[in-house]
């Protein structure tokens, strides 16, 4: 494990990579982390483009995405394909809580009626155990997709996780994304075909409508568009005690 860096050092970094190119940040990322550095992807376009320029540089990275067990079947299927196509594989990560158990402690629909609580469970407390031996976590948010990511910085400290968070595309715009998995021929998943620019589980998202903004289409009918691993309502999201690390291979 790394040691976590100073805020000075975090300044520094940004001050460094403001402007530089990514495959650049990137490549320090690679050779300064090492095998502590992990990617979470939810195969979005931008988490595509960041995948791809990682796998230009490294295909030993730790790769992970957090399964809720309530993803899309076209996002299933899509992780094999991506699998097979960068030759590589993909952690899932699931809850301490499966969906059965979880509705017999807390009542069917749990994100019907508590968003928070089920986003808490199903992915803030996974990506916990998805962390937990990892020194700096690779994230593809960017500042143009929602008010609550205008502000993200390169390089900053999680402190909930204990991680350094790096958000390499976080001054990249949606057509920089476009342009790039035009240009290199990035597998794009299909969903984004039927309306959906952002998803996560399909039980808490529907597709976003002409002039709607990229997660609009989150949490319909609550005042909410983050699942909190990025941001909570202003808070810092709730991190739940860790269990034993659920990995798989395949779904």
């Amino acid at each position: 494990m790394k040691e976590l860096p100073s805020e000075q050092d975090l300044q520094l970094w940004n001050y460094a990579f403001t402007g530089a190119e990514t495959m650049d940040l990137l490549r320090w990322c690679v050779a300064y982390f090492g095998p502590t550095l992990a990617l979470g992807t939810g195969f979005g376009l931008s988490g595509m483009v960041l995948l791809d320029m990682l796998m230009r540089i490294s295909r030993d990275i730790d790769v992970f995405f957090l399964d809720t067990g309530l993803l899309f079947a076209e996002t299933y299927a899509f992780r094999r394909s991506v699998e097979s196509h960068y030759g590589i594989s993909i952690r899932g990560v699931r809850p301490t809580l499966s969906l059965e158990e979880q509705t017999r402690l807390m009542g069917d629909r749990l994100w019907e009626r508590d968003p928070d609580l089920c986003c808490a469970l199903r992915k803030v407390e996974p990506l916990a155990t998805a962390l937990h031996d990892r020194s700096a976590w690779l994230t593809a948010i960017r500042r143009d997709q929602s008010p609550t990511r205008r502000h993200i910085a390169l390089f900053s400290l999680d402190k909930r996780l204990n991680v350094v968070k790096i958000a390499p595309l976080a001054f990249w715009q949606e057509a920089d994304c476009r342009r790039y998995v035009r240009d290199h021929r990035v597998p794009v998943n299909p969903l984004h075909r039927r309306g959906y620019p952002s998803f996560g589980c399909h039980t808490c998202t529907r597709p976003v409508g002409p002039g709607e903004s990229q997660r609009a289409g989150r949490w319909p009918g609550f005042a909410k568009t983050e699942c909190g691993l990025h941001w909570h309502r202003g808070r810092p999201a709730p991190v739940l005690p860790l269990a034993s690390p659920q990995v798989d291979k395949q779904p």
